[in-house]
């Protein structure tokens, strides 16, 4: 009887002897005639769009470049305006130059790299690979490099220009991304914030102990993404929408509310805040 049925193949339910019936008829596909017949139906191919082009449109991109900074510490800031007192942080751009632009054409997306500081000895603290990379773009050899990808063509600038801290506005909100501090191999208590165990009452050498990770006979095993003691610290962080409090172009000194990541004379990337919606037009 179900012979010319189509049925997916966990609808079938084999018995003893043999017969193979489907467990429940609403479930069955189509009527086709033979199960070789569904290969010959003719199908659309699909589009395929995991190209680097695309790849590249998909991302929420910024219209234009930011900025790279060394962070010098932090500071109180008093508002003039209202009084407030905030904790800011003072970032330092020191001599910020293009040094070299990409383009679909030639590498599958557009970006700007940017060059912070100066050498004192380029011929014994630079590479020639990275000197002649500075020679071709006539720029002083710079020690710290960073790249911002931008949405396209309109966000790529000269080559040589200088970018001062009067790029950002006062009162404009901005994303700043850097490494954080490296605290070296840590517990669970100082790393995930574990209560851990008593001081007292019978516990002995287990007070700051995560307590059990182990599972029961099932599944046997400790699950991976356990929160557990390791390394912490040294990874790239990205804090959003801090106020711009203070611009200063003869010091080339930018100030923001709020902390940011990493220690004093850390390289910090700046730029505009992409989800904040004051910054959008």
């Amino acid at each position: 009887m179900y012979e010319d049925v189509y049925l997916l193949p966990w609808l079938l339910k084999e018995r003893k002897s043999g017969d193979i019936r489907p467990r429940k008829l609403p479930f069955i596909v189509g009527t086709l005639r033979s199960a070789a017949v569904a290969a010959t139906v003719p199908t659309t191919t699909p589009t395929l769009h995991h190209t680097p082009e695309h790849a590249h449109n998909r991302r929420a991109l910024l219209n234009r470049t930011g900025l790279i900074a060394y962070k010098r510490g932090m500071i109180t800031y008093f508002d003039s305006a209202t009084g407030n007192r905030h904790a800011a942080t003072i970032l330092d751009v020191d001599r910020c130059q293009v040094t070299h632009t990409k383009t679909r054409e030639t590498d599958q997306y557009f970006a700007v790299q940017l060059g912070l500081g100066a050498v004192a000895r380029p011929d014994k603290n630079v590479t020639r690979q990275m000197l002649g990379h500075f020679a071709r773009a006539q720029v002083a050899p710079k020690p710290e490099v960073a790249e911002f990808h931008v949405a396209n063509a309109d966000g790529l600038l000269p080559i040589g220009t200088l970018l001062p801290p009067s790029y950002f506005e006062v009162g404009k909100y901005v994303d700043v991304r850097a490494h954080s501090k490296g605290k070296g191999f840590q517990g669970v208590m100082k790393r995930w914030g574990f209560k851990g165990l008593r001081a007292s009452h019978g516990t002995s050498v287990s007070h700051r102990h995560g307590g059990s990770y182990g599972m029961n006979q099932t599944p046997g095993r400790v699950l991976p993404g356990k929160k557990m003691p390791g390394h912490m610290g040294n990874v790239q962080c990205t804090v959003r929408n801090l106020k711009v409090l203070d611009i200063d172009d003869s010091r080339g000194t930018i100030i923001i509310c709020g902390a940011v990541p990493g220690p004093n004379g850390a390289v910090v990337k700046i730029e505009d805040a992409l989800k904040h919606r004051y910054n959008k037009n």
